[in-house]
């Protein structure tokens, strides 16, 4: 059989390797790369995770190709209101479009001639048409989330009347937008059982199946013996789910967490974090402006505190620290899409006492603790080894390509 061929498109380089949404992509990448595919990946070098040119020449060279397609996707207040006025399209999906991009992705289909065309973000569907104008790829929507859940998740949250008035009607119009392009891909991937189970209660869906987030173990490190009982929290601060729970964990549960370890410590650092957070003087409490590698940074901290009030997809850097060893605590909205039992493998959190009490066991029970850390290690072995979860994908895309060839 002849080598399979993939053009894998993406609305930001998935690089570097500090965020979750990149480690996600590159997961799937090398997976398909590993699996001996012709592997072409075009990507959107954006203004808001932008990389300079002398770096993005030296990341994946061992692919077939890597082209990138420089995009300016800030934010304007005046599109956002031209948007909001005379469009039913979500802002998002409008502020990736870009008829450079069109006419490199139009390139690369003619010229590579792909057999499979995964695009990395529902956001991108709006090239659809024009991939299946050039090309009779097999198409795959890889979800990384339930988009409109993260919206309407902000807009409860907020008392801002005019905020909230708006994210739901952001949400409305995302929601209407990704029911849309659900039906229109030859296969989706969601990430959560969860969020797969969503789709199939909207819409009636014919290919799709869960592809979690797929951890490659053996790079995962271990602190061992260097690890101290501190929490740590890692995650990109330009997503606002992650910043409005840093505050609220700050400002709600650290005074009760400190009353109950005086001695308790909490480093937590990630990508654009705001000044505000940098000029913070809170006691036992330490932020680090993008550390320049995370994997020098958790190792040695023992504990991941990961306060998320929303959001969908799976927090990757909760099931790197259960692949490293490290104990997770979290909120249910953290957790969410791994198959995780709340006291057996993490321990879960609400209230800014819940959290008190989490940390506190965790330093009185430190057996305990431990094994609950190799629980969770041997749950992402069972359920994320990289290699498991993209054979399973490469079986259903084989299966469509099949379909297609004897039509």
């Amino acid at each position: 059989m002849a080598q399979r061929k993939i053009l894998i498109i993406t609305n930001r380089v998935p690089y570097p390797l500090k965020d979750g949404g990149n480690i996600a992509m590159n997961a799937m990448i090398e997976g398909y790369y590993r699996a001996g595919w012709q592997v072409y990946l075009l990507s959107m070098n954006t203004t808001r995770h932008h990389i300079k040119q002398e770096q993005l020449q030296k990341l994946f060279t061992h692919l077939h190709a890597f082209e990138w397609v420089d995009v300016d996707n800030s934010l304007k207040w005046t599109e956002i209101l031209k948007n909001y006025l005379f469009s039913r399209e979500p802002e998002h999906a409008m502020r990736f479009y870009t008829r450079v991009f069109e006419e490199k992705l139009v390139e690369v289909l003619e010229s590579f001639g792909p057999d499979v065309v995964q695009v990395e973000s529902v956001y991108l569907s709006t090239y659809l048409p024009v991939i299946k104008k050039h090309s009779g790829a097999v198409t795959i929507l890889r979800m990384h989330n339930v988009e409109y859940q993260i919206w309407q998740g902000l807009a409860r949250k907020h008392k801002n009347k005019l905020k909230q008035f708006y994210f739901n009607s952001l949400t409305e119009r995302i929601r209407n937008f990704e029911r849309q392009a659900w039906t229109e891909y030859d296969l989706l991937l969601p990430i959560t059982e969860k969020d797969a189970n969503l789709v199939t209660r909207l819409e009636e869906i014919n290919n799709m199946i869960v592809a979690p987030f797929s951890i490659d173990i053996e790079k995962i490190k271990t602190g061992g013996a260097t690890e101290r009982w501190v929490g740590y929290h890692i995650g990109a601060m330009d997503w606002i789910a992650n910043r409005e729970g840093i505050l609220w964990f700050l400002e709600k549960a650290w005074p009760k967490i400190l009353t109950a370890v005086p001695k308790f410590e909490f480093y937590f650092t990630g990508r654009k974090m705001p000044e505000e957070f940098k000029k913070l003087n809170i006691r036992g409490v330490y932020c680090i402006d993008e550390a320049p590698s995370a994997e020098e940074f958790i190792a040695d901290k023992k504990i991941l505190i990961v306060p998320l009030w929303s959001g969908g997809g799976v927090r990757v850097k909760i099931l790197e620290a259960m692949a490293a060893g490290k104990i997770v605590i979290t909120t249910s909205t953290g957790i969410k899409g791994i198959e995780a039992k709340p006291g057996v493998h993490y321990l879960q959190a609400r209230k800014p006492e819940d959290f008190a009490k989490a940390v506190k066991w965790c330093l009185d029970n430190k057996e305990a603790a431990e094994e609950m850390a190799q629980n969770a290690l041997g749950l992402v072995k069972e359920k994320y080894e990289q290699g498991k979860v993209i054979n399973n994908v490469i079986k259903e895309v084989e299966l469509l390509l099949g379909e297609r060839s004897e039509e």
